[in-house]
């Protein structure tokens, strides 16, 4: 029998609509949330996701704010912006699309936003309250694949949770928030040896390194939960994700299709981070 389809747009409207609900009692309060995107080069999967994350909150009824600043920009013009917009009580949220420019230190960046306003869950602050399990705002990418997995009555509690990546982003806050719902995790790497006998103990396999169909039928155990974080484009321009989808949904009991599946989840988990960053304003 073939695997469930875990379907991220879906599930992502019901989130929406949830939001648009919050978003409405916060205007009856005279408030407003309102996220600044700030987008600096041409890099164009950047433009994508930054035009998709503009449709969404207009959907929801939070003011969006676009930053395009040329590349050439420097980092001290791109840290007076970001002061400049701590500062401003109608902007909620902070996000800075990265990759930024080489020329630019993105852990400077990162720190010098205002915690309260970090929506991607990434200034030190954050990632300390992740750490000790009392975060608000959390990392949009592992969030949306725990939101996913509730949504589709998938149990953590007790499970092998593999993850394949180690990355800030995804891997490591990822293995933090399996484990704050019980599961029991194990972080796979690109230095890790044999790694087919590790992804095969996985009842829950949750891949984010970025190569295309790296893992394969063989690497999985039969009726095993795949979450499929990759996006690579391939030479004839499609994009496929880090698990060999056709193979590995035949043994499958569950598995992300990409796209569709955690993408359109990372985003609704930005405009619910967003909501909440207004929620916890003070006037």
């Amino acid at each position: 029998m073939s695997a469930k389809i875990l379907d991220g747009k879906k599930i992502t409207e019901d989130i929406k609509n949830e939001l648009k609900s919050e978003v409405l009692h916060l205007q009856e309060k005279g408030i407003i949330p309102g996220l600044a995107v700030i987008l600096v080069g041409d890099d164009t999967a950047s433009r994508i996701y930054v035009a998709n994350k503009k449709k969404a909150c207009k959907e929801i009824g939070i003011n969006s704010q676009a930053f395009e600043m040329p590349k050439k920009t420097t980092e001290k013009e791109l840290l007076e912006l970001i002061i400049k917009l701590n500062q401003d009580d109608k902007i909620h949220g902070i996000l800075v699309q990265l990759p930024l420019p080489r020329h630019i230190d993105e852990e400077n960046i990162i720190n010098a936003i205002s915690s309260k306003k970090d929506v991607d869950c990434f200034h030190p602050e954050n990632v300390c309250k992740l750490f000790v399990g009392t975060g608000k705002l959390l990392p949009c990418t592992p969030a949306g694949i725990v939101e996913m997995l509730k949504k589709n009555n998938i149990e953590i509690s007790g499970k092998e949770c593999v993850i394949v990546g180690r990355s800030n982003i995804v891997g490591k806050p990822m293995a933090l928030m399996l484990l704050e719902e019980n599961g029991t995790i194990t972080i796979a790497h690109s230095k890790t040896k044999n790694l087919a006998e590790v992804t095969k103990r996985a009842d829950i396999l949750v891949v984010a390194v970025g190569k295309a169909g790296l893992i394969t039928q063989d690497m999985v155990k039969k009726d095993v939960v795949v979450i499929d974080v990759g996006m690579n484009r391939l030479e004839n321009g499609k994009i496929a994700g880090d698990v060999d989808f056709e193979k590995v949904k035949e043994v499958a009991s569950a598995i992300t299709p990409v796209p569709g599946g955690v993408g359109p989840m990372t985003i609704a988990m930005l405009m619910k981070n967003a909501v909440k960053a207004a929620k916890q304003f003070k006037s």
